[in-house]
């Protein structure tokens, strides 16, 4: 007769005993509570520039940077904080693209070709210049690290729309600053943590340890989870409702299923070669292409992280650095994007581009750029927001969001409006009170909706 404790034990040899791994908290699993108003948008796919890029690189052009190279911004009279170092121009070159006009930099030669269907927000601010609290705050809406994040939120609100898939999922070839607190399902049932992956190896099952049966006898392993299932039932009989324990044996379901749905979801190498062509090579081409199979497959949030560490945080030869992170990223997005809306599902699909914060428009160490949380600029597209448009504009020299302002909160709220929720409903009771994502803040920035 097998304990409890060996029938887990015997599971080992597939991904069950990674579902039980980060799952012993004290929640359980919850209804999913559904939207409140019809959604615009049914997923989103968040392409995380880790580090921070600039946005006169992109899509927000300055040519006051130009003129006023090497001074400092108070001798033209800059109405923000005097830093100590002098103006840095961008050297790129701005043409507009599309047949909405949208200057695009010459950095990004295939994403301009889709700039009809991209919302350019030049007004982003946030609350802190340091990568950790600035990467909790655009991850969980709070410079705190027991948040729940923005992927944990979404799954705890919709559920998964494949039973055969997380509903979110995290792809990073490394390991960036803060590292799981970030898709992290906080105080809500575990359940809605997002699955980690690094996706390096293409070989889905390398790229997700255990994701087989060692020796492949799924009818035994199914006998397993049923006979695990009803000893637990029986606890609960004995002792009561156990949510915590019943989440972690829905995790099991998950992950029994996983063993072979992921097995073609996670594997790019099905893909005709044309199609792999058009993304391009390279970590970050392989992910974007990931989230495409991803998004056909029902799953609720796709994050992808540019890399390990913090790629986009260039304090030295930051010119040199960004034309290389440039030509990563360039056509592997132009290709998600055309890609999704040739299948149909842009419209459904909400992309969202950016990092925690921007960079300054001042040099640092002659050729480089610091952190700058006053202003910044990230990009959406499909999923209900209008295409071929900015929104917002930041001053002179990129330095301060100016006019029509979008902070964390106001970008959060807007999310969970086109994903069918009211951000100031979505809560969860904890520890005595009501928490949200955007806590007591934000307004669903309207303008930029279709």
């Amino acid at each position: 007769m097998f304990t409890r404790r060996e029938m887990i034990t015997s599971l080992g040899g597939g991904l069950g005993s990674i579902a039980l791994a980060g799952l012993m908290t004290q929640h359980a699993g919850a209804v999913p509570i559904g939207p409140h108003h019809p959604p615009r948008a049914k997923r989103v796919i968040h392409l995380f520039m880790n580090g921070g890029p600039f946005g006169p690189d992109f899509l927000d052009p300055k040519p006051a940077l130009t003129t006023h190279a090497g001074q400092r911004p108070g001798e033209v009279n800059l109405r923000t904080e005097r830093p100590t170092a002098g103006l840095m121009a961008s050297p790129f070159r701005y043409r507009p693209c599309g047949q909405s006009g949208v200057p695009v930099s010459e950095l990004l030669p295939h994403f301009s070709r889709c700039i009809d269907d991209v919302c350019v927000l030049r007004s982003m601010h946030t609350d802190n210049p340091n990568h950790g609290p600035a990467l909790f705050m655009m991850n969980n809406g709070s410079m705190t690290p027991t948040r729940p994040s923005l992927g944990a939120w979404l799954s705890y609100g919709l559920g998964s729309e494949n039973a055969e898939l997380p509903g979110f999922v995290v792809l990073c070839p490394g390991r960036p600053v803060r590292f799981a607190e970030m898709w992290s399902s906080g105080f809500l049932p575990s359940e809605h943590q997002g699955l980690y992956l690094n996706h390096s190896d293409l070989d889905p099952q390398r790229m997700i340890p255990n994701l087989r049966n060692a020796n492949g006898n799924f009818p035994s392993q199914r006998r397993q989870l049923d006979l695990l299932r009803q000893l637990n039932e029986d606890h609960r009989a004995e002792r009561g409702p156990d949510p915590a324990l019943e989440a972690r044996i829905q995790t099991m379901e998950t992950a029994y299923r996983m063993q072979s749905a992921a097995s073609d979801a996670f594997d790019i190498r099905l893909e005709p070669q044309r199609v792999r062509e058009q993304y391009g090579t390279g970590h970050f081409a392989n992910a974007c292409l990931l989230a495409r199979r991803l998004a056909e497959r029902g799953v609720r949030f796709t994050q992808i992280y540019y890399g390990n560490g913090q790629p986009w945080d260039t304090h030295n030869n930051h010119n040199e650095a960004v034309r290389g992170l440039a030509r990563d990223i360039d056509k592997p997005i132009a290709a998600l994007l055309t890609d999704l809306k040739q299948r149909g599902l842009l419209d459904e699909t909400l992309v969202v581009w950016g990092g925690e914060f921007g960079r300054t428009s001042t040099s640092e160490s002659g050729n480089g750029r610091d952190h700058n949380h006053w202003g910044f600029t990230m990009w959406l597209a499909g999923g209900g927001v209008k295409g071929g448009v900015t929104h917002g504009a930041s001053d002179d020299f990129g330095f301060r969001a100016m006019h029509d302002k979008v902070h964390i909160h106001d970008l959060h709220a807007t999310i969970l409006h086109l994903m069918g929720f009211d951000h100031e409903r979505l809560t969860y009771r904890h520890a005595g009170r009501d928490f949200r994502l955007t806590d007591v803040h934000g307004e669903v920035v309207r303008d930029v909706l279709r």
